[in-house]
C-alpha cells in the first residue's frame, strides 16, 4: 500500500506530507501556510487552487494524514460480487465504488473520494449488512471507475451468473462427474460467453484467465497493454476452465501437461477464431485465448502507418523479381500483419505465392498457405525445400530461426524467387550480423538482401478526448536532437497532443494502434559493409547517411502530427 503510515508524526498537515514527499517546494509550502492562515481556508483548498500537485497525489497525501489506506484504482481488479452490493445511483451519490468482497469475513472493500464521509459509510453498511473497509482514492479515478465498471455489461452479467452459481459453492468437493454437469449449467456458460463477448467488443487481442491464491483474475490485452478487468471467486475456477477446455476440444481430465485448442465464436456480425493455450500453474490451470478476427480484411501499408521514404524504399524492394526482404522486431510488434499487407499488394493471378507459417493467422484468397507441424516433420526448413519444387514466384517463411532455414532462404533468392521473412532483432541494421551468426555467408547476403524493415506498434490518441498541451522544454530539446533536420524549424511554439481519458477509450486516452518503421535499403555501400563484416552500428550510420528515417524519428514525426504521444514512442522504441 503506498505511503508508510507508521512514519507519520502527530499533527502533520497535508502540506507537511507533500513537502516531505518532494511534491511541494519550500517556497510553495510557505505560500500554502501563509494563504491558508490569512484567508482562513484549508490547506487542501489552497493546494488545489495552485494546481501544482496531481489530484491523485493530493488524495494519497490526504489518506496518509488521516491514517487511511490509499488505493490506486487504475490497476485494481473489480470483483463482480462486490459491485453487485452497491447500485450505480448509490455509488454516484456518495462518490464510492466497491472493488473487493471477502466472503469468509463478510467484508466489502470500498474506495471513497471522501473517506471520512460517515453518512456514506453508515448508509452502505446498513444497506449491505456487511463489514465495510474504506480506502481513500483519487476523486477523478472513482468517477472514471464508476463509469467504466457499471457501464461494462461484463461485470453486471457475470455478477448475475455468479449469484446463480452459489448453490454449487455448498458442494466443497467436486468430482469429475459433477464438473461435467456443472459446466453445462447456464450460469457457467454465461460467464464464459460474457468474458468472450467483452473481448470482441473491446478490441482485445488476448484474454488471460489466471488462477490466483484467493481468486481468478481475468485480464484483457487491448492495444498491446494488459488491463485487469474482472475478478472471479475461486469457487467457479474449475467449472469455467473446464467449460473453455470442452469448447476447444481439450482433454478435460488432464491437468498436468500444457494443452492447445481452438474454436470459433460469433458476436453479432463479428466472428473470431480463438486459439487457446492451457498451462498448469501453482494455483490451477491458466488459460490464454488469442483472438484472430476473420472479418475486417488486410490493412494497406499506408493504413499500417508506413509513409514517406520508408514506404517508397519498401515498395521499390518489393518490385524486384528476386531477393530477400526481412521484417524485424520483438514478438507482438505486428511483423506478420505487415507481411500480409505486402503479399496482398503483390497478389495477382500472374504470380504463385506460397507461405509457410506458425500458425496461419489470416486466410488470404489466392495464396497457398501452409501451417508448419513439427510433430510430423513439417518444419520451416523441410517445408521450404518442398516449396522450391512447387514453382513459386514469391515465398513467405514465417520466421528465420536456424542455420538451415537461413541457407535455404538465400538459395531460394539466388534461384530467382522473392523471399519474405521475419527475424527477432531490435532494429533493421541488426538483422545482417544476426543472419551471419546463423551461418549465412557474407558474399551471399550482400548479393541477395533487398531491404530490411524494422517496426514497433504504438497506441494512437483517442479522437474523442484528444487535447492540446505545451510540452516541457526538455522534451522538445530531445525531439529536436533525435529528428535533426526533420524537426519543423518554422514552428516557434510546438504543441503536442494527448488523450484526457473518456468512456470511448475506457479512460486510457488511446484507441487503436499504428506502426512506426525504418526501412533499410541494401545499397552497394551497405553490401560492401556486409562483405567487410561490419557491425550493426556502422551499417546503421551508413543507412542514416543514405537517408533512412529511424523508428524513433518516425515515432516523433507521428507525435508532431498528433497521432500518438511521446510516452508511447519512448515505451516501444527507446534503446
Amino acid at each position: 500500500m503506498p505511503g508508510d503510515l507508521s512514519s507519520l508524526t502527530p499533527n502533520q498537515t497535508i502540506a507537511d506530507i507533500l513537502l516531505a514527499d518532494n511534491l511541494l517546494t519550500k517556497e510553495d509550502y510557505d505560500q500554502v501556510k501563509v494563504t491558508s492562515a490569512s484567508k482562513g481556508v484549508s490547506e487542501e483548498i489552497v493546494i488545489e487552487s495552485m494546481n501544482k500537485v496531481p489530484p491523485a497525489k493530493l488524495a494519497e497525501a490526504k489518506a496518509k494524514m488521516l491514517n487511511i489506506p490509499f488505493i490506486d484504482l487504475s490497476g485494481t481488479s473489480f470483483s463482480p460480487q462486490a459491485l453487485a452490493f452497491i447500485s450505480r445511483p448509490v455509488a454516484e451519490r456518495f462518490s464510492v465504488i466497491p472493488f473487493a468482497y471477502d466472503e469468509t469475513e463478510k467484508t466489502l472493500s470500498v474506495a471513497m473520494s471522501n473517506p471520512v464521509d460517515l453518512e456514506a459509510s453508515t448508509f452502505i453498511k446498513e444497506k449491505t449488512n456487511l463489514n465495510i473497509k474504506t480506502f481513500a482514492a483519487d476523486p477523478d479515478a472513482v468517477k472514471l471507475a464508476i463509469n467504466q465498471q457499471y457501464r461494462q455489461e461484463i461485470v453486471g452479467e457475470v455478477g448475475e451468473a455468479l449469484k446463480e452459481t452459489e448453490e454449487f459453492e455448498k458442494t466443497k468437493t467436486v468430482d469429475s462427474k459433477q464438473i461435467a454437469e456443472i459446466i453445462k449449467e447456464a450460469p457457467i456458460a454465461k460467464i464464459v460467453s460474457t468474458i468472450l463477448e467483452y473481448a470482441v467488443t473491446s478490441r482485445s487481442s488476448d484474454v488471460h484467465i489466471e488462477p490466483q491464491e484467493d481468486r481468478v483474475r481475468v485480464r484483457y490485452r487491448i492495444d498491446g497493454i494488459l488491463y485487469d478487468r474482472l475478478s472471479l471467486p475461486k469457487s467457479v475456477q474449475e467449472a469455467v476452465i473446464s467449460r473453455i477446455k470442452i469448447l476447444s476440444e481439450m482433454k478435460i481430465d488432464e491437468h498436468r501437461i500444457p494443452q492447445d485448442g481452438r474454436f470459433n465464436f460469433k458476436v453479432g456480425e463479428k466472428e473470431v477464431d480463438l486459439r487457446i493455450s492451457d498451462l498448469p500453474t501453482v494455483f490451477g490451470e491458466k488459460i490464454v485465448m488469442r483472438l484472430l478476427r476473420k472479418s475486417g480484411g488486410v490493412p494497406s501499408l499506408q493504413e499500417l502507418g508506413l509513409t514517406g521514404s520508408s514506404l517508397k524504399n519498401l515498395e521499390t524492394a518489393m518490385l524486384r523479381p528476386h531477393g530477400i526482404i526481412i521484417v524485424v522486431g520483438p514478438t507482438g510488434s505486428g511483423k506478420t500483419t505487415t507481411l500480409y499487407s505486402v503479399l496482398n499488394k503483390l497478389n495477382t493471378t500472374r504470380v504463385n505465392i506460397m507461405t509457410l507459417e506458425d500458425p496461419v493467422e489470416y486466410q488470404m484468397a489466392g495464396i497457398n498457405q501452409v501451417q508448419i507441424n513439427p510433430a510430423v516433420g513439417l518444419t520451416f526448413a523441410t517445408g521450404l525445400r518442398s516449396f522450391l519444387r512447387q514453382d513459386p514466384n514469391i515465398i513467405l517463411v514465417g520466421e528465420i530461426r536456424d542455420g538451415e532455414t537461413t541457407e535455404l532462404a538465400i538459395q531460394a533468392a539466388l534461384t530467382g524467387h522473392l523471399v519474405f521473412s521475419t527475424l527477432h532483432t531490435s532494429n533493421a541494421a541488426g538483422a545482417l550480423p544476426r543472419l551471419k551468426d546463423l551461418g549465412a555467408e557474407s558474399f551471399l547476403l550482400a548479393s541477395t538482401m533487398n531491404a530490411i524493415l524494422g517496426q514497433r506498434i504504438v497506441r494512437t490518441i483517442c479522437h474523442t478526448c484528444k487535447i492540446e498541451y505545451a510540452p516541457p522544454q526538455q522534451i522538445l530539446d530531445e525531439m529536436q536532437k533525435v529528428l535533426g533536420n526533420l524537426y519543423p524549424s518554422d514552428k516557434k511554439d510546438v504543441k503536442l497532443y494527448k488523450g484526457k481519458g473518456c468512456d470511448e477509450c475506457g479512460g486510457s486516452g488511446y484507441i487503436g494502434r499504428i506502426g512506426i518503421f525504418e526501412t533499410l535499403s541494401v545499397t552497394d555501400k551497405i553490401a560492401n559493409l556486409v562483405l567487410q563484416n561490419s557491425d550493426s552500428g556502422t551499417i546503421e550510420k551508413e543507412a542514416i547517411a543514405n537517408g533512412m528515417i529511424t523508428m524513433k524519428q518516425d515515432g516523433y514525426l507521428k507525435v508532431l502530427a498528433g497521432i500518438t504521444t511521446v510516452e508511447e514512442v519512448l515505451r516501444v522504441a527507446q534503446e
